[in-house]
C-alpha cells in the first residue's frame, strides 16, 4: 500500500529500456519516501520476467500472462492497470511515454480520477505549502517537464489525488541496476477479476512491425547539426565525421524542419534523447528544446561561427570557425592519428 509501481513494457520477450529506466529512478524515490517499489508486467509467456526486474529494484512484480494479452491491446491492459492500481493503492504510478505509455496512461488516470503529467523530464520528491489556506503537503511528486514550447520548466503537483501518475520519455533517465542479486516476491494478477468479455471485442488477425531503420539512442558517439550547417549536402560532411568515428548522425528540429535530416534522427524535446560519450554539435544554437535531449551527454563538442552560440556554454570544448573547414580538418587528423 502507498508504494510506486511501474507499468513495464515488454517486447519479443524483453522489458523495453524505458521501463527499466523508470524502474532505475522508481528505486531512488521509494528508498527517499522508505516504500517499496512494485512492477507490472504484462503479456504472454512471461514466465520469469520479474529475473529482468528485480535487479532494478523491484520488491513486487505483479504478471499477468495470458495469451490473449500480446501483443499489446488497449482496452484488457487498461483493465488490468486499473484493477492493480486500485487493488495496490499506490502513491505513484509511472508510465513510459511511448506509444503504449500515452495510450494507457490517460485512460487509467480518467477511470481512476487522478491527475497525470505526461513528457516529464525529471522526477523529485518535495513539499509544498497552499498559498490561500497554508496547507502544508509533504513527499509530494515534483513532476518536471519544459512547458510554453520549451521557454521555461514546469513543476507540477497533484496534492489531492492519488495515485500521482506521469509518464517519462525514453532516455531521460538513467538505467542503472540496482543490485544483481536483489530479489523480491513475484503476484501472479487475477485476470479473472479484472478481465471480462467486453475487453476482448477486438482480436488481432495480423501485425507486421518495420524494425527501427536509425537508432542514434544507443550510439556512443553522436555527430549533430543544426540550421548552421546550412544544406543537405553539407550534412553529408557529418556523415564522412561521424563513419570515422564509428557514430551517428544527429540533428536538431531546425535542421529536420529544413528537411537536412529524417525525424529519425532528431534530438530534442520532440525528438530522441539520448546520453553519448561524445557529442559533437555542429551549427547547433542551443536552444533549451535541443538541449534538453542531450545536455546529460559525458562530453560536448560545439563547432559554430558563433562566439555567443548558447551551447557554447553548455559543452566541454568550444571550436569557433566554419564547419566546411573544422569538420574536414578533424576527419583528416583523426584519419592520420588512427593509423
Amino acid at each position: 500500500m502507498n508504494n510506486i509501481i511501474v507499468y513495464c513494457e515488454i517486447e519479443d520477450g524483453h522489458v523495453v529500456d524505458v521501463s527499466l529506466e523508470l524502474l532505475t529512478k522508481g528505486r531512488s524515490l521509494a528508498n527517499q519516501l522508505g516504500c517499496k517499489l512494485e512492477a507490472l508486467a504484462i503479456g504472454h509467456d512471461i514466465k520469469g520476467i520479474e529475473k529482468q526486474l528485480f535487479p532494478y529494484g523491484a520488491d513486487i512484480v505483479h504478471v499477468a500472462d495470458d495469451k490473449r494479452l500480446a501483443p499489446y491491446q488497449t482496452l484488457p491492459h487498461t483493465s488490468i492497470v486499473i484493477g492493480v492500481i486500485r487493488d495496490e493503492q499506490p502513491q505513484i504510478a509511472l508510465f513510459g511515454a511511448t506509444s503504449v505509455g500515452r495510450d494507457l496512461a490517460p485512460r487509467v488516470s480518467s477511470a481512476l480520477h487522478s491527475g497525470l503529467t505526461a513528457d516529464c523530464t525529471s522526477l523529485e520528491i518535495g513539499e509544498h505549502t497552499e498559498n490561500k489556506t497554508g496547507k502544508e503537503y509533504k513527499n509530494l511528486l515534483y513532476q518536471i517537464r519544459p512547458a510554453f514550447g520549451g521557454n521555461i520548466i514546469a513543476t507540477i503537483i497533484n496534492p489531492d489525488h492519488r495515485p500521482q501518475m506521469a509518464t517519462v520519455r525514453e532516455g531521460v533517465m538513467k538505467k542503472e541496476i540496482y543490485k544483481v542479486d536483489h530479489a523480491g516476491e513475484v503476484r501472479n494478477a487475477d485476470l479473472a477479476k479484472y478481465l471480462n468479455d467486453d475487453d476482448f471485442v477486438l482480436s488481432f488477425l495480423d501485425r507486421q512491425i518495420e524494425k527501427r531503420k536509425i537508432d542514434i539512442k544507443n550510439s556512443s558517439i553522436i555527430v549533430a547539426g543544426g540550421y548552421g550547417v546550412g544544406s543537405k549536402e553539407n550534412f553529408n560532411l557529418l556523415f564522412q565525421l561521424a563513419e570515422v568515428l564509428g557514430g551517428e548522425v544527429g540533428a536538431s528540429r531546425a535542421a529536420v524542419d529544413a528537411g537536412f535530416a529524417e525525424h529519425a534522427r532528431q534530438v530534442g524535446q520532440t525528438g530522441v534523447t539520448v546520453r553519448p560519450k561524445l557529442y559533437i554539435a555542429c551549427g547547433i544554437s542551443g536552444q533549451i528544446q535541443h538541449t534538453a535531449g542531450m545536455d546529460q551527454s559525458a562530453m560536448i563538442i560545439s563547432i559554430n561561427n558563433d562566439p555567443n552560440a548558447p551551447i557554447n556554454a553548455l559543452a566541454d570544448y568550444s571550436i569557433v570557425g566554419d564547419i566546411g573547414e573544422v569538420v574536414p580538418k578533424m576527419i583528416k587528423y583523426y584519419k592520420q592519428n588512427s593509423k
